[in-house]
């Protein structure tokens, strides 16, 4: 059950209206409400832990679930004087390596130590399943603004220009950190992260498989011979950098935190760009977070893909390389893996999202989409 007057920002803003086929037209997330079935949290034990490991927690708590969280639920715990948030895996077969809360808890809180980099404080990571009934991790509330909808359309062009601007210069911060100087040396494999990719998303398509998708078999088959050299560049990524994952500062235009980095590894930081390009060449009609495609980016007071990558260059003094065709058919691809994934859980009633059935009708579109970028970039 959603509360549409609690969000992130502790207030509602307006949600006007948009037909996107394929979900329900909305400008932010954020809402929260009563714990949906299966996924409510043990009041009086979690009350307990929170008291014996956060400084200064003073209760009585009380507990809403956020409406996002596809992959690992998450909830507003709220006390008279103070509100965090609770990240947690979800119940069910996990595949292996997902739900990673401990290394999403693990990053926060090393980028914590990075003087004004916009993340959450990291609070306490409980490994004891006792308490609630599977690992989790609780951060300090951020209150602000999450947008769904790219074109962002209750904002201002100038404010839109700045906002995209902020956006570019945390991924960029982010791509140019020291994270062996963080202790994040281990935190993933430096070389061979597109194949590594295409291999796990692959892998991920084949198990939870129901039917085949022929655009499928065909990426998976086209893209590892046609990845192009990562030339030894490996920074920290964040895996999932996109607007749906940014809270915004409340009134001004600039990001305040990145949430979710549940697939943050050490990878090649023009995969981690690229993922984020899709705003600008995502196909109409397969995401409810719409599409810049098409859009009068001068009207919107949007950069164009070209000025953002190029904009980009100048702060991390990287060169972008490699087809962007690829790149463009890899990430789409990956998506519609993702979401694979998500109607895995579907089938077996463990999907941890109220919007979770949305997404099933998108998959095999996102495919078609994908190997259609392919071709464009060489694919037979």
């Amino acid at each position: 059950m959603r509360n549409a007057e609690t969000n992130l920002a502790g207030n509602t803003p307006t949600e006007s209206a948009r037909t996107e086929p394929g979900g329900a037209a909305r400008n932010y997330i954020g809402t929260t409400g009563e714990a949906r079935p299966g996924q409510g949290l043990d009041q009086r034990r979690l009350a307990g832990y929170l008291h014996d490991m956060i400084p200064g927690y003073r209760g009585p708590l009380s507990i809403l679930q956020f409406e996002g969280g596809q992959s690992n639920p998450t909830y507003l715990l709220a006390t008279p004087e103070a509100k965090y948030v609770l990240r947690r895996k979800p119940a069910g077969g996990l595949l292996k390596s997902a739900h990673a809360i401990d290394r999403e808890f693990r990053v926060i809180k090393a980028l914590g130590r990075v003087p004004g980099f916009p993340v959450p404080e990291a609070l306490a990571l409980c490994e004891d399943e006792g308490v609630i009934g599977s690992m989790f991790y609780v951060m300090r509330h951020v209150p602000g603004r999450i947008f769904w909808n790219c074109r962002m359309p209750d904002l201002r062009p100038e404010e839109r220009a700045a906002l995209y601007d902020s956006a570019n210069e945390v991924l960029a911060r982010l791509h140019t950190v020291d994270f062996a100087a963080l202790g994040l040396e281990s935190f993933g494999r430096p070389g061979n992260y597109l194949l590594r990719q295409i291999s796990r998303w692959s892998k991920q398509y084949e198990a939870t498989k129901t039917e085949e998708i022929p655009e499928f078999e065909k990426l998976i088959a086209w893209l590892p011979a046609a990845a192009p050299p990562e030339d030894g560049l490996s920074t920290l990524i964040h895996g999932d950098y996109s607007f749906h994952n940014m809270i915004v500062h409340p009134k001004e235009p600039r990001v305040v935190a990145l949430l979710d980095w549940e697939l943050s590894t050490i990878g090649h930081p023009f995969a981690d760009l690229t993922y984020h390009l899709m705003e600008w060449y995502r196909p109409t009609g397969l995401d409810t977070r719409g599409t810049l495609r098409g859009a009068d980016m001068p009207a919107l007071g949007i950069p164009t893909l070209k000025e953002y990558v190029a904009r980009y260059c100048e702060r991390t003094g990287f060169r972008f390389s490699g087809n962007l065709g690829f790149y463009r058919a890899f990430n789409l691809f990956r998506v519609a893996a993702i979401l694979h994934g998500i109607a895995g859980r579907i089938n077996e009633g463990t999907a941890t999202s109220s919007h979770a059935a949305e997404i099933v009708p998108l998959i095999r579109p996102l495919a078609r989409a994908a190997w259609a970028e392919a071709c464009e970039a060489g694919a037979q």
